[in-house]
């Protein structure tokens, strides 16, 4: 498995946000959560790509406990392991588009080549020099996943990556998350998009904190 989850809970205060939950993704496997706002699709993918601790349970991601892990150490591993993909992009506003896609690099040079063979597959070359505010909505989505597969993970996390795009720009996003899983990576998808069901080998309702069996 690429991503174990054990008993995982993660507490704020009186609210249990995510409660006792374990799951597993495979290579190969795409996986969807759903379930109404605030049932804790969020925070347990916070806690699943590293991000956030749990108070109680373990994440372990391609055989690595990750909160056994230094916060330096953790990011090295995230920056190596895992891409993330989010609803509001994230892109950093005064960069290029190569230049956001070449940020997971950690300032190296050697994956130049990649982010510009990514660019072009994501039908983005001929803006690679553009900042995000002259992009549309979808180009700006097919720049964060090209920077999140820069670095070749083994697991993609995403957060609502269809939400602010429409129908066909959405397909193009789960299109290329099915594609990912495809090749041997491990997705968690979490979404309200239907779409993303039909899609994902498998889904998880979470209800209040736990999944709902």
């Amino acid at each position: 498995m690429i991503l174990n989850i054990h008993n995982l809970t993660k507490t704020y205060g009186a609210v249990r946000a995510v409660d006792d939950v374990s799951l597993s993704v495979g290579s190969g496997e795409f996986v969807a959560i759903q379930g109404p706002s605030g049932c804790g699709k969020s925070t347990l993918l916070l806690a699943a790509g590293g991000l956030l601790r749990p108070d109680t349970g373990n994440v372990i991601v391609d055989g690595q406990d990750l909160y056994t892990l230094s916060p330096d150490e953790r990011a090295r591993f995230r920056a190596e392991h895992i891409g993330f993909v989010y609803q509001q992009f994230h892109l950093v506003p005064y960069l290029s588009v190569l230049d956001n896609v070449l940020v997971p690099s950690l300032a190296s040079s050697a994956l130049r080549g990649r982010a510009v063979e990514l660019v072009a597959q994501f039908g983005l070359a001929d803006r690679a020099h553009h900042v995000p505010a002259q992009l549309s909505v979808g180009e700006r989505q097919r720049c964060a996943l090209a920077r999140a597969l820069l670095n070749r993970p083994k697991l993609l996390l995403a957060d609502e990556p269809t939400g602010n795009l429409d129908r066909e720009n959405g397909q193009v996003v789960l299109d290329c998350l099915r594609e990912f899983a495809g090749n041997g990576g491990a997705v968690l998808l979490v979404t309200h998009d239907n779409n993303a069901i039909g899609v994902a080998h498998r889904w998880i309702r979470l209800r209040q904190g736990k999944v709902n069996t």
